[in-house]
């Protein structure tokens, strides 16, 4: 993929023909081999890092910031003092495994930079000009090939959105987890829509249902009438779609059974996303046996005075705390649940995904949690949200 880049990038294409040791890593690009001088005025060499904008897999656009990153001393002048007109910070930061940077430079253009062979041929002339002056011969063009590696992505390209917001250490807890998410109705395919944008290793999914024209009506993106035509599985249908993006979208078109069940064994983490109160009381009391944590979704609605009032939930468990299932899951079928005639409320169904998504990365620790809750319930007539079964 990094060699398509730069063959199909003008900027990053005269780079490389011009000798600088470019590379192209997970959404950052990299020269190696910059000269510059230490407070010794010794000549050292380290790498510039630059996050990379990109319009698609094979093209940049124009860098939407003049800062990047320094992995080496502080630079200085020919008598040993720092280089302080691009100076902006000493962090000490890991951006990605193996890279781990120690200086934020800022030097900005009037009208900012139109491609990145402007803006790191303008950082190496910065950095390498006290180091020539020392040594004549201190170069960052010395043509050496950088082999390029087969990354092991998840994704069909790179996740520049991460490393523009600069999150890649706590992306990165996510990466290796197996994830089942057991029913694809609307919360479902939600719930799919916002993992499929995660560095997960695999996104398992089971229902045993076909995607028909209702559920168009409560699902992320918009089916075609050539789609609804097919009758696809539902499982097949969201394969389909988010296969375009990452590469682990494992259909399994049926219910969870007794033959089946075992399969949930080898999750990290298990979505139930079904409105049956028997089949989630047998899923999830299997799950708490086997150890395996698991996030429970509902939706209750009903008709009041030609309205809709209800209450959306958020039940999860871990190996460590399960108590309290018994008294927040549902385990009968509700039969006052008007959500069971195909009442269209996507954004109720998206909210639900998005409460229970929230809550996996608690527990995996990408995000804060400071109250612990495994249980969450939204009131629709009141935007209040109660927390239960804290653990903090």
């Amino acid at each position: 993929m990094s060699l398509q880049l730069i063959n199909h990038s003008p900027d990053l294409k005269r780079l490389r023909d011009e000798g600088y040791e470019i590379e192209v890593h997970g959404g950052f690009l990299l020269i190696h081999h910059v000269p510059y001088l230490n407070s010794k005025v010794e000549v050292k060499y380290g790498t510039l890092v630059s996050k990379l904008d990109q319009a698609n897999p094979t093209t940049t656009v124009k860098p939407q910031t003049h800062t990047l990153y320094f992995m080496g001393e502080p630079p200085c002048n020919n008598d040993g003092s720092v280089i302080t007109a691009i100076r902006h910070s000493n962090p000490s930061i890991i951006i990605r495994e193996g890279i781990t940077v120690n200086h934020m430079f800022s030097n900005r253009p009037p009208n900012g930079y139109e491609n990145y062979y402007d803006k790191m041929s303008t950082y190496v002339r910065i950095l390498s000009g006290p180091a020539q002056s020392v040594d004549d011969t201190a170069t960052a063009k010395t043509f050496k090939v950088i082999t390029a590696t087969a990354e092991e992505s998840v994704f069909q390209y790179v996740d520049t959105n991460t490393s523009r917001a600069e999150i890649q250490q706590m992306n990165a807890k996510l990466e290796g987890q197996k994830i089942a998410i057991v029913g694809m109705g609307g919360t479902g395919a939600y719930i799919l829509d916002m993992l499929a944008k995660t560095p997960v290793a695999e996104i398992h999914i089971y229902d045993g249902d076909v995607f028909l024209q209702h559920n168009a009506f409560r699902s992320p993106g918009a089916a075609s009438i050539e789609q609804l035509d097919q009758q696809l599985m539902k499982t097949d249908y969201y394969a389909g779609i988010y296969t375009q993006m990452h590469k682990h979208i494992i259909p399994h078109p049926y219910y969870i059974n007794d033959g089946n069940i075992g399969e949930l064994d080898q999750m990290t983490y298990v979505f139930i996303a079904i409105d049956k109160g028997k089949p989630r009381k047998y899923i999830s009391g299997h799950l708490v046996n086997s150890g395996v944590s698991f996030i429970d979704v509902g939706l209750g609605v009903n008709i009041v005075d030609e309205r809709l009032v209800g209450t959306l939930r958020v039940t999860s468990a871990t190996a460590e705390k399960h108590d309290h299932l018994a008294d927040k899951l549902p385990g009968t079928e509700d039969d006052d649940n008007d959500y069971a005639t195909n009442i269209q409320i996507a954004e109720l169904n998206a909210m639900n995904a998005v409460m229970a998504v929230v809550k996996w990365k608690k527990l995996s620790g990408f995000y804060a949690d400071l109250t612990g809750e495994h249980h969450s319930s939204y009131l629709i007539t009141t935007s209040k949200i109660i927390n239960d079964d804290t653990t903090a």
